[in-house]
């Protein structure tokens, strides 16, 4: 693949092929320096803590080096540059660019004008496939893809990573339970798109109806801001937070994830239950974006 833009450019079979190369780069013995001599640009217009500093680090631990754009305001966009503009320039000095922008859309238009290329590392609400190739991943660890019940759970209208990651799991014979608030349920769109491509999606406003059917549970952050006052996010909120009560009576081996930061949505008590992923999850994203610069190189 030249460019990693969109979980939806992507195949079962190659999403299968990324994931054996990210668990054998996690259990090789040493690691080859496919980067070596080679230059990463980190370009970063939004913030980021876990994807800047995994992609960061896979860089390094592949033999490669990097150079970064903090922010809009530390680059010539800034200056009435275009992301056109930007790309055609960057692509002059470095061998691979990674691209995190606010404004959906943004990378594939960098892909179209960048000569060397392009992973996504977010793209407004739109794509973060590096997140979602991870959350399978992570997934995979502990259980087959195949014949799971996964609950999706939080904001779902708007998360880009419940997005990504139930389009990528309507790739296998999966049964996907959305559990949000009303107004911020999936957009019907998505859920059209799903079952045409014969994925089994279930609604539930709910989690105790239907935790000891799951076998995962992906919970996200239920912003704040989509609501008119305070009171009405709290209990909100509250009603969506994963707790040690929340989950009585799961099925063994279920586990949790959630692509953070968290913000309050899972209780810190469930950290030490056996199920918690998250923390692991995050890690993952080392092989996995170690794997996606292989491929694009």
């Amino acid at each position: 693949m030249k460019d990693i833009i969109s979980i939806r450019d992507f195949s079962r079979g190659e999403i299968d092929s990324l994931l054996a190369r990210a668990g054998a780069i996690a259990t090789a013995p040493q690691i080859q320096k496919t980067l070596d001599g080679k230059q990463v640009a980190l370009l970063f217009f939004e913030p980021s803590t876990r994807t800047r500093m995994s992609f960061t680090s896979a860089v390094s631990r592949l033999g490669g080096t990097n150079i970064t754009v903090d922010s809009v305001e530390g680059s010539s966009l800034s200056k009435g540059e275009t992301l056109a503009d930007t790309m055609r320039v960057v692509s002059s000095y470095v061998d691979i660019i990674v691209l995190r922008h606010p404004k959906e859309g943004a990378a594939r238009l960098a892909s179209e004008f960048a000569s060397v290329p392009v992973i996504t590392a977010g793209d407004g609400a739109g794509q973060h496939p590096s997140q979602t190739l991870l959350d399978l991943y992570t997934i995979r660890q502990s259980m087959p893809l195949e014949g799971i019940h996964i609950g999706l759970l939080g904001d779902l209208r708007y998360g880009r990573t419940t997005h990504s990651l139930a389009y990528a799991l309507s790739n296998y014979d999966v049964t996907l339970h959305t559990i949000a608030p009303k107004s911020l349920e999936f957009p019907d769109s998505l859920v059209t798109e799903l079952h045409k491509r014969g994925c089994r999606v279930v609604e539930h406003e709910d989690i105790s109806e239907i935790v000891p059917e799951l076998d995962v549970i992906y919970t996200t952050r239920i912003q704040r801001e989509r609501f008119p006052d305070a009171a009405s996010y709290y209990n909100v909120a509250e009603s969506y937070r994963i707790t040690p009560e929340a989950l009585e009576g799961h099925k063994k081996g279920m586990i949790v994830l959630h692509p953070l930061p968290r913000a309050g949505e899972i209780d810190p008590r469930v950290d030490a239950m056996p199920c918690a992923r998250y923390f692991e999850q995050s890690g993952n994203g080392i092989p996995v974006r170690m794997a996606m610069l292989e491929e694009v190189i």
